[in-house]
């Protein structure tokens, strides 16, 4: 940390009006920042009331709790001052302002604060990219996952690997270069070979959950013919009028998303257009992409018009076709419009088979049960154990570890040191781009342009 470092403002807490509004300082111009507004540095981690006034007019802008934290002990590692003041957008404008106002301030950038947080070692970068989670999650699952990234979760295994890496490649070492003298032990390459044998099967265990998934949520795709009721299905499931139901075939043209939360796990529900051949390119285009979101899709809920009795079997067999790497659901719609024996007809059909819903999406009959239903799903989807990985960028470097570990492990089998010494130097420096310390210059921006200014 460098004293011409620029220092940073910004508003830190939600969008106004609001009750309260945290407007964040980090950076050698903090404590000088305070006392151009408040007069004075308060005691370190202690709240102070005082007047905020602006250093031009010496105007009073408004009175709350100022906090002082001096570096390094401190979120950013540098020094920090916080002003907790009312939260209208003339006070927040204001005191914004005011800050403007002083020499070697400026308006931080979106994630600067965290940046700053990463690059003065208070975070390593899994906790970051935590961080970053956290503040996106929409459900409790995302949220108990992000939280656990960002106290450690991976960082620390990670840290671990590490540190076993370097007392490896510490024997290897010192075999080669005493390998002269008498009192080295001769076997400090099978004493290396024993520390990194369970590495590789351990760090690709870690790898093998999939925390991607909870990240970007379970995706269910609503297929099936045209008028069986898919968009109507869609509306109940939304709560509201999300698509334009019609009784024309041919409606749904593109695809629309509904973002659920059941049983604190993310659902995206797709609703697709109804597949048949048609001429209409425009409607061909809308089939072509329903098949395309079916294949992807994690759950495939096939829609049937239960007066249609030709459809059921036929239904199954599409929606399986349609998604060869997906669950399939038979949902047997539009029940209302059976008479008593048709009904009970269906129902002792389908009594047995777990995968196929009855309801009545026009009268919300049996859309409980598939909720439920999907919510049980959910939960299966998801690993109820904590994934240690959760972006293709920690699981490519894992990747890479493993391979530089098979390749050391090769090495010391046909007796070549320095060669094994090579790939645990390889093994040892993944880990470290994993933790960001080592050739994390080109992934910076990616991971910090997704956090919101202030934060």
């Amino acid at each position: 940390m460098t004293s011409d470092r620029d220092t940073i403002f910004a508003l830190s807490s939600g969008r106004p009006p609001a009750a309260i509004a945290v407007i964040r300082v980090s950076g050698p111009r903090a404590g000088a920042a305070l006392e151009r507004l408040i007069g004075r540095v308060p005691q370190p981690r202690r709240a102070s009331l005082a007047q905020v006034r602006d250093p031009a007019t010496h105007h009073v802008i408004d009175e709350g709790l100022v906090l002082w934290f001096p570096g390094p002990n401190s979120a950013t590692g540098e020094d920090v001052a916080e002003l907790h003041v009312h939260g209208g957008r003339a006070v927040i404008a204001a005191v914004l302002s005011a800050l403007a106002k002083l020499a070697g301030l400026r308006h931080a950038e979106a994630g600067e604060f965290t940046r700053r947080s990463f690059e003065n070692g208070r975070m390593e970068l899994t906790a970051v990219e935590g961080l970053a989670d956290l503040v996106a999650a929409e459900t409790e699952a995302q949220r108990r996952q992000a939280y656990q990234q960002l106290r450690g979760l991976l960082g620390d295994r990670a840290e671990s690997w590490r540190q076993r890496l370097i007392e490896a490649l510490a024997l290897v070492e010192a075999g080669i270069d005493f390998s002269d003298e008498e009192d080295v032990p001769k076997d400090m390459m099978s004493r290396a070979l024993e520390l990194i044998r369970p590495l590789g099967e351990e760090i690709s265990k870690a790898g093998a959950r999939q925390g991607e998934r909870l990240r970007e949520g379970l995706r269910v795709a609503i297929a099936g013919p045209p008028n069986a009721g898919k968009s109507t299905l869609f509306n109940r499931l939304a709560r509201r009028e999300a698509a334009i139901v019609s009784p024309f075939p041919g409606t749904t043209r593109d695809v629309l998303e509904l973002h659920l939360d059941l049983g604190g796990y993310p659902v995206t529900v797709l609703d697709t257009a109804g597949m048949r051949e048609t001429s209409d390119p425009i409607e061909r285009e809308g089939v072509r992409r329903a098949s395309e979101q079916a294949a992807s899709a994690d759950l495939v809920l096939w829609v049937t018009d239960a007066t249609e009795m030709k459809w059921p079997k036929f239904s199954a067999r599409c929606a399986l076709r349609s998604a060869p790497n997906a669950a399939a659901w038979l949902v047997v719609n539009k029940t209302d419009l059976l008479t008593e024996k048709e009904r009970k007809r269906i129902e002792s059909m389908f009594a047995k088979d777990e995968n196929v819903n009855l309801v009545s999406s026009s009268i919300g009959t049996g859309v409980d049960g598939l909720v439920n239903a999907l919510s049980g799903f959910a939960e299966r989807f998801f690993t109820p154990e904590p994934a240690l990985v959760t972006r293709e960028r920690q699981r490519a470097h894992l990747r890479e570890t493993v391979l530089a570990l098979e390749r050391a492990k090769c090495a010391a089998q046909e007796g070549r040191e320095e060669i094994m010494a090579e790939h645990l130097r390889l093994a040892s420096r993944a880990l470290g781009k994993l933790l960001g310390r080592v050739d994390v210059e080109d992934v910076l921006d990616v991971i910090f342009r997704d956090f919101c200014v202030g934060k």
